[in-house]
């Protein structure tokens, strides 16, 4: 028996890697980089679409009282030109995906850039509010185009190891970063210069960000499959509109005429999950290669892990949302003290992401997510609880490093998981499907905050925001407890691939059936 495993190993190729070989390899500049230079513009290229896609979802929201005085927005609208980019970026971010397999990641993401250069541009000589929706919306097509095929380039062209757990790191931690660049341009904006130039600002980033991706991106860096993918035509079709209509009805249900009660949110409610209905019933036994494969959640984890992001990037979004208002409008901070006090989050974002790509390997990633998620619960705690007479240091700033900690840990844990579980052909699966939990768990969650607050606003701002957080303390620790007792991920070590490991297991079996004959 002995001799065969020699013989086997001998004549299987990767088997021969020894640990210390397989280390360098998860370590070492990847092939399709000529340079350190070529590798470090592809890694502002990546980094910096994670940056513009936040900028242009946080500085909004402090942006939108200047833009309804401005563009004479009326109150029932005010929610719409903030949800309407978020919402046709969560629900195109599986057709993108796909699309990013197809054809690869380079040509899906560049488009996606340039797209949403062109439209930050036309928003910004938005001339009304309707002008405004419509720019928004059609923003949104850039991010569900770059954010999954990003994530198939990183995951497609990095090997498993500590090399890979940095990029990601460091890709997670432009998550608040941008999110702080965009509510420091927006107060910058609002109050120093008009509304216009927080585009303009964002339009400009976009564009570097687009000439360094069109430069140092890899065009053949995608393997070709031996399956050839197919776009999932009916999936589209049926899945896209249901997410748009159950998004838009918990969206707009507490400030419809009639609330919930509102027929038009009821049947698009309805009509949402028939569609999502069909959406299952198409990818299960319709497609041949259907959007959202059910194999894949045959990986050991994957079910409780995916439920878990879910409400724990719900409880991540509504943090963003209440914190900045209740910030702005219960202790009357000016847009640029708003900004200020969200600064712990960029830098410990920076300095975590820095920290976590050399701990990823060395430490299990069960741990890091617990630990995570009880950082979730206390960024949200601390402003239920948080008293009158407030001290920034005692609960503001905790707060700040705890949200930043939750998501960071989270977003790269989940990310080096779920890639590194997924064969090349399925990398832009991959990277759809990390995104559609973030959007809409976000998106799901605010949509029940929301509601929570307008039913409670009889007891006052402070008290009614309040209830917001206490609904997203619950939501944090339902996700805890599920990650506790169905995740079990371990270290990020350096391995061989998802390829690698599946052509040593054919080889194998070929050896063994041919000693046997």
């Amino acid at each position: 028996m002995a001799a065969l495993g020699e013989v086997e190993k001998a004549s299987v190729p990767h088997a021969s890697y020894t640990p210390s070989e397989i280390e360098r390899l998860g370590r070492e500049r990847p092939d399709v980089f000529k340079s350190i230079w070529v590798e470090l513009g592809f890694c502002f290229s990546l980094l910096g679409s994670m940056f513009v896609a936040e900028y242009f979802i946080s500085g909004f929201n402090i942006l939108l009282p200047s833009l309804a005085v401005s563009l004479n927005i009326p109150s029932k609208a005010e929610t719409w030109p903030a949800s309407i980019f978020s919402l046709v970026t969560g629900a195109f971010l599986l057709p993108f995906g796909r699309l990013a397999d197809i054809y690869g990641g380079y040509i899906v993401f560049v488009s996606g850039l340039a797209w949403f250069v062109i439209w930050s541009i036309i928003a910004g000589f938005s001339q009304d509010y309707i002008m405004l929706i419509f720019c928004r919306a059609l923003q949104g097509f850039g991010p569900a185009a770059f954010l999954p095929s990003g994530i198939m380039l990183l995951g497609s062209i990095y090997r498993p190891g500590p090399r890979k757990n940095l990029v990601f790191s460091l890709y997670g931690a432009f998550a608040p970063v941008g999110f702080f660049a965009g509510i420091f341009f927006a107060g910058l904006a609002a109050q120093i210069m008009t509304w216009r130039w927080f585009f303009f600002f964002g339009s400009i980033i976009l564009g570097i960000v687009a000439v360094a991706s069109v430069l140092c991106i890899p065009r053949h860096s995608e393997e070709k499959h031996e399956q050839k993918v197919k776009m999932d035509w009916l999936g589209t079709l049926t899945v896209v509109p249901g997410l748009i209509l159950i998004v838009f009805a918990l969206t707009d249900g507490s400030h419809a005429p009639k609330g919930w009660a509102t027929p038009y949110i009821l049947v698009t409610f309805v009509l949402g999950w028939l569609c999502i209905g069909a959406f299952v019933y198409v990818e299960g036994w319709v497609a041949d290669q259907p959007l959202l494969p059910g194999d894949m959640f045959n990986v050991k984890g994957m079910k409780a892990l995916t439920i878990a992001l879910f409400f724990q990037y719900g409880t991540f979004g509504v943090f963003l949302f209440y914190a900045s208002f209740y910030i702005e409008e219960v202790l009357h901070a000016g847009p640029l003290l708003t900004s200020a006090w969200f600064a712990p989050m960029c830098v410990g974002g920076l300095i975590l992401a820095s920290a976590g790509g050399l701990v990823l390997h060395l430490l299990s990633g069960r741990i890091l997510l617990l630990i995570s998620g009880t950082a979730y619960i206390l960024s949200v705690l601390l402003f239920a609880i948080l008293p009158t007479n407030q001290n920034y240091w005692a609960y503001i700033f905790p707060s700040m490093i705890c949200a930043t900690l939750g998501i960071d840990i989270t977003y790269n844990v989940s990310n080096i998981f779920i890639t590194t579980s997924m064969p090349k052909a399925r990398q832009g699966l991959a990277g759809a499907f990390i995104n559609s939990i973030l959007f809409l768990g976000i998106s799901f969650f605010l949509g029940f905050a929301d509601l929570a607050v307008t039913q409670t606003a009889d007891r006052g701002q402070r008290e009614s925001y309040k209830v917001a957080f206490w609904l997203a303390t619950g939501t944090a620790a339902t996700g805890l407890l599920i990650m506790f007792a169905g995740v079990k991920i371990g270290k990020a070590n350096s391995d061989l691939t998802i390829e690698e490991k599946e052509e040593l297991e054919r080889e194998l079996t070929r050896i063994r059936s041919s000693r046997q004959r």
